[in-house]
């Protein structure tokens, strides 16, 4: 479920001058001639796009590069729409180029400096959404959940801050956490890569940011009628890093290509403005003490440190709503200091039986399987009280999909039974006995 609904997020300004850039010229200079020496672009329009920046700093760029001698003319013009100049790299741009490519090999679009970013992170702060009970109640509407969650939920969720759900497995705390992303519903614009200290940052990745359609300028048009923000970012839906058992330390810091010699951003700089999804805590590799206590500052301050490979530490906003979840009970596995730094703990239970009526009742219809009143009887008198009524959400999928494969395999039309109950029924526990080795 994708709800797109437009929040009127400030877009980044178009940049109109190198200056107003705030990158070294040096790093800018050799960017463009890497990725002309790279892409093989040649006019002033398929540069601009290529470094994504307006065609007239493009072209204060380019004229530097030609007084340094590092570009030339073609003297010809290429068969565009426009009639466009052509340029090229002289033996000494070619030069340049492979050297700066030995530095770094990062080339494309021109960074956003770190502090500028930051700027564009408050204005578009996950802080600043509004969530509503019809924005949360629309998201979850495929969810059968107890009457006051969506209630405690709300707040938690238009705070912004950090909210761990627990309880036992199998309630939907996924679901429930999936359904979160979906209420957040606008778009925010996410750089292709930011600059800190002279090192280039990749943080758009395509993996985690779902891209707007973009709107490419037409060079012939009268007006220019293409995106109106600057282009060294892209408009995206509020990004979602879900991450499970495999969730390691590591991948909270800068991940460094030394072939490559550049920086990619680590998970949770990715979900800047979005959702951080820590699912299955108490799974990891990593204590969930340990993990929770790399988010301290995080959490507390609004900032995170990240480190380069030179041992250099440097701040970065964070701006993201944290969600933990985990199977144990919060005393089990964190600390009380840990636990205030969570601002928000949300028990979710088993659904009561009328609960779990409803969910059967859907799920069997989703799947065409016929509703039996006897087998409903011996599930609910017969099976239950063996597990203390212990309902779960998981099971009516569980059970349905057993017994549909039960009818397949016997070639039967779908259908509901006190027998296919209890076959069902084994498959879904096992039951503690001492095997003979």
């Amino acid at each position: 479920m994708n709800m797109q609904v437009q929040t009127g997020v400030t877009p980044p300004p178009l940049p109109r001058s190198l200056e107003e850039m705030q990158l070294p010229l040096v790093m800018m200079r050799d960017i463009l001639l890497k990725t002309i020496f790279r892409k093989h672009v040649e006019t002033v329009s398929a540069i601009a796009q290529a470094v994504s920046l307006p065609a007239p700093v493009t072209q204060e760029l380019i004229d530097i590069a030609r007084e340094q001698t590092l570009l030339e003319a073609t003297g010809t013009l290429k068969a565009t729409a426009s009639n466009e100049m052509g340029y090229q790299l002289t033996d000494a741009g070619k030069s340049r180029a492979n050297d700066a490519l030995k530095q770094s090999e990062y080339y494309g679009a021109m960074p956003v400096p770190l502090e500028v970013y930051h700027e564009q992170i408050e204005r578009q702060s996950i802080r600043n959404i509004q969530i509503t009970r019809d924005n949360l109640t629309a998201a979850m509407g495929h969810l059968v959940l107890p009457e006051n969650l969506i209630s405690t939920l709300g707040p938690a969720v238009s705070s912004g801050r950090s909210i761990l759900m627990y309880g036992p497995p199998g309630n939907g705390k996924s679901s429930i956490s999936n359904g979160i992303r979906d209420a957040l519903g606008d778009r925010i614009y996410v750089p292709k890569a930011v600059e800190y200290a002279g090192q280039v940052i990749t943080v758009y990745d395509p993996i985690v940011h779902s891209a707007a359609e973009e709107q490419v300028d037409d060079p012939s048009a009268l007006r220019r009628a293409g995106n109106r923000f600057d282009n060294r970012y892209v408009l995206c839906d509020r990004p979602t890093v879900i991450t499970g058992g495999e969730l390691t330390l590591d991948m909270l810091d800068l991940v460094y290509n030394p072939v490559a010699r550049t920086y990619q951003a680590p998970l949770q700089f990715k979900a800047t403005g979005g959702v951080f999804i820590v699912d299955d805590l108490g799974r990891q590799v990593e204590p969930p003490q340990k993990l929770v206590n790399r988010w301290i500052v995080p959490l507390e301050e609004n900032k995170d440190i990240l480190a380069l490979q030179s041992g250099e530490k440097f701040e970065v906003p964070f701006d993201t709503l944290v969600i933990f979840s985990t199977n144990f009970h919060p005393n089990e596995i964190f600390d009380q200091a840990a636990l205030r730094r969570i601002f928000y703990k949300i028990k979710v239970d088993g659904p009561s039986q009328e609960n779990f009526l409803k969910i059967f009742a859907l799920v069997a219809r989703k799947k065409d399987m016929p509703l039996s009143e006897p087998a409903l009887v011996h599930l609910l008198k017969k099976k239950y009280p063996t597990i203390n009524n212990n309902f779960a959400n998981y099971q009516p999928v569980f059970l349905i999909d057993q017994m549909i494969s039960i009818c397949q395999f016997e070639g039967i039309p779908n259908q509901m039974t006190p027998e296919l109950i209890d076959r069902a029924w084994a498959n879904m526990f096992v039951r503690d006995e001492h095997i003979v080795k």
